[in-house]
């Protein structure tokens, strides 16, 4: 029986810097809507001991446990038709005792799974949130958004966070910081912009929604840009707030661990600072 190593050495596409990749320490499985694998990060043997090659065109049913499989698919199936992110978390995949996170999303006609390592602390995050937005409820105009930056840094634990509302700002900052990044087209999460992304297999770009995914790899140019402003780690959490375009970018002199729980508390938070934010427009109409 050949070995991954034997199996991967036959892949015949040489590696290229093209594409999309993913951030080490983190897997991707691109499948169609019958949860068929069409590309996988090459790094998935840590994860499911099978080479990224064997995956391809396979179901994923052959190579999961059928348990995790049945609760994710319908885990799913509630997400279905909305562009929302579904996340569960300390799976367990294959007969290996690592946990795993898990986020998935559809995207252009194709689910999206990304798994990272499990963090084991499910709760800790979202226990805040409701407290934080609470002691916002007498803010009103800027003292609103200097706020949200500040519980948004205070939930997270980030060095900085900038709090973008069309052309209004607020910061909160631990410490003298560079000027704020661009986080346009940046991916949601990253952990740390000094490792090199996983290519992933088949390098066919032709047809794929890989660029949505949460741990999208930042391309070498962006990499240098965050390094030499100080940056090693980001969490971008966008939102809408009364047909308003707004984000939270969140950024650590320091690597940070993926966390997917962390990022959906952000993502509840910023939701509920919307609401406080459509509020207070109101009140000044």
């Amino acid at each position: 029986m050949e070995t991954i190593e034997e199996v991967q050495s036959k892949t015949v596409e040489p590696p290229s810097d093209r594409g999309v990749r993913i951030q080490p320490g983190s897997y991707l499985l691109e499948l169609s809507l019958d949860w068929i694998v069409l590309r996988s990060s090459e790094n998935i043997h840590h994860l499911l001991r099978e080479s990224h090659v064997t995956l391809i065109d396979e179901p994923l049913g052959r190579f999961v446990h059928s348990q995790a499989l049945h609760d994710l698919r319908n885990l799913f199936s509630k997400l279905s038709g909305t562009t929302g992110i579904g996340r569960a978390y300390a799976v367990r995949l294959t007969d290996d005792h690592d946990l795993v996170d898990i986020a998935f999303q559809l995207s252009e006609g194709r689910v999206l799974l990304e798994a990272v390592p499990s963090t084991g602390c499910f709760g800790e995050c979202f226990g805040s949130v409701g407290g934080l937005v609470a002691g916002m409820a007498n803010s009103r105009g800027q003292a609103l958004l200097d706020g949200g930056a500040r519980r948004m840094r205070a939930l997270t634990g980030y060095d900085r966070v900038t709090l973008t509302i069309g052309d209004r700002t607020a910061e909160s900052s631990r410490g003298a910081f560079a000027v704020p990044a661009d986080p346009a087209d940046l991916p949601s999460i990253i952990a740390d912009t000094q490792a090199q992304g996983i290519a992933l297999f088949p390098r066919d770009w032709d047809e794929t929604s890989a660029d949505a995914a949460l741990m999208r790899a930042p391309d070498d140019e962006d990499r240098r840009k965050l390094e030499q402003q100080g940056i090693r780690a980001m969490l971008r959490i966008p939102f809408l707030a009364d047909g308003t375009n707004c984000e939270f970018c969140c950024e650590s002199r320091s690597p940070r661990e993926a966390n997917f729980e962390l990022h959906a508390a952000a993502e509840l938070f910023a939701q509920l600072f919307a609401m406080r934010l459509e509020i207070d427009q109101l009140k000044n109409r």
